[in-house]
């Protein structure tokens, strides 16, 4: 029973990576601009107005991911008497050598300066500058992407590097040897009111 649900599962794999690159070379046709090396995973939704999005070198989007270069809310204004013209577009630019997490938005009139994370889940509204790290819904700055690195080199996981030659050695190291340290919630403590004292 196990080689079957693998089989379904590489058929399926296999399809959703077909889809995107088939979706990908039709938004490039369309005139999406794409960077060199720039990766992306499972859906990621472009809009219908690809031509308005610009990404950068090295930049990797994860799945779930949308680009919205319009605003379909227009509808409903234009159905208001003095707003028939009413309009929302605008283009999306990404850096290079940015990250964005799982699940974004982004909106139309947005830049990402180089070197940017997008925390998952994020709905970014307005344009972040080089370096930064964002998150949130709307997205606020978090840090720089220096001090994220360094906060992540302060939690690294280590173990010996020949094992990213080999995944399946490299999956049973982590699984038999990574700590269980799980986040704690910052629980703050109560203050007194000046009507409790």
């Amino acid at each position: 029973m196990y080689i079957f649900w693998r089989l379904v599962l590489f058929c399926f794999t296999f399809w959703e990576r077909l889809y995107m690159k088939v979706y990908i070379k039709v938004c490039k046709l369309q005139g999406l601009k794409l960077g060199k090396d720039v990766k992306v995973f499972e859906r990621v939704y472009f809009g219908s107005e690809p031509f308005l999005i610009e990404i950068g070198d090295k930049t990797q989007i994860a799945g779930g991911t949308r680009f919205v270069n319009h605003g379909g809310t227009t509808k409903t204004l234009r159905r208001l008497e003095g707003f028939e013209d009413v309009r929302i577009f605008g283009r999306i630019k990404v850096g290079k050598n940015c990250t964005i997490g799982s699940n974004c938005v982004i909106q139309q009139d947005v830049e990402i300066g180089d070197n940017c994370i997008l925390g998952a889940g994020s709905v970014l509204t307005h344009s972040i500058p080089d370096n930064t790290v964002f998150s949130g819904n709307p997205a606020k700055f978090i840090c720089s992407t220096e001090q994220y690195a360094e906060s992540v080199l302060d939690q690294n996981t280590m173990y010996p590097r020949e094992l990213e030659k080999d995944k399946k050695k490299l999956d049973e190291w982590l699984k038999n040897n990574l700590p269980y340290n799980f986040k704690k919630a910052v629980v703050y403590k109560k203050r007194k009111s000046s009507i409790e004292e």
